[in-house]
This record gives C-alpha cells, sequence and structure tokens, in this order.
C-alpha cells in the first residue's frame, strides 16, 4: 500500500468500513419526496444497498433532511430515509430509516439478483 492510498488513515491504518451492507452500483429509479412538498425530486441512484443508497442531483438536501422515497426495482420499493452525506452540486447518501417488511425483502432479492449477474460477468 502506498501512501497516497485514500484507503489509509495517516496513523497507517486501514480506514473502517463504515457501511452496513454491500453497495451495488445500479441505476433505479427514484422518486424522494421533501417535508413540506408534494413535488417529487425524480432521479436515480448511483449505487444501492440493502440500507442506503446514493443519489446524484445538482441541488442536494441538507445533512439530516428526512425523505419519502421511492424507488422503482421490479415493482415499487417505499422507504424512509435520512440524508447522511452532502456533497454540494454531486448528490447525498440517504441511509433507509423505515421500511415495510415486504419492500425489504423486494430490495433483498433484487440486490441478491445483481450481485449474481456482476458474478456471472466476465
Amino acid at each position: 500500500m502506498n501512501d497516497n492510498d485514500p484507503n489509509r488513515f495517516s496513523s497507517g491504518q486501514p480506514r473502517p468500513e463504515r457501511r452496513e451492507s454491500a453497495r451495488f452500483k445500479v441505476n433505479v429509479p427514484v422518486e424522494l419526496f421533501a417535508p413540506d412538498s408534494d413535488v417529487p425530486l425524480r432521479g436515480a441512484t448511483s449505487d444501492l444497498s440493502q440500507t442506503g443508497c446514493y443519489v446524484e442531483s445538482i441541488f442536494p438536501f441538507p445533512i439530516g433532511t428526512i425523505l419519502e422515497m421511492s424507488l422503482q426495482i421490479d415493482g415499487t420499493v417505499l422507504a424512509l430515509g435520512t440524508v447522511v452525506t452532502c456533497d454540494p452540486q454531486v448528490g447525498n447518501g440517504i441511509k433507509f430509516t423505515k421500511m415495510l417488511p415486504e419492500d425489504q425483502e423486494q430490495l433483498r432479492a433484487y440486490l441478491e439478483a445483481a450481485a449474481q449477474q456482476a458474478k456471472d460477468q466476465p
């Protein structure tokens, strides 16, 4: 490992993984509803996991914003999420905070299929 590796702390120790589940680079259509707004922000995920996603946006929401979300994966998956990262003119990292069990299962099955498809490609 060289000194310019972004996965190293200045102490030389590897950066700990903070994510709870594996992410997959998938573009899934998503609608985000901000508090007190009836107009959705439409976009797509740039990555997705069982516990959250990243949505690219020129106008990201501030950290701590609670969003109602609708993901289009083999049907509609509804979730409540909280913005955990805000990258100006880039997008938001969103952690899922509430999801019905049937939506969790639909998301799990979708991600499992995406993982299998990634393994099958040379």
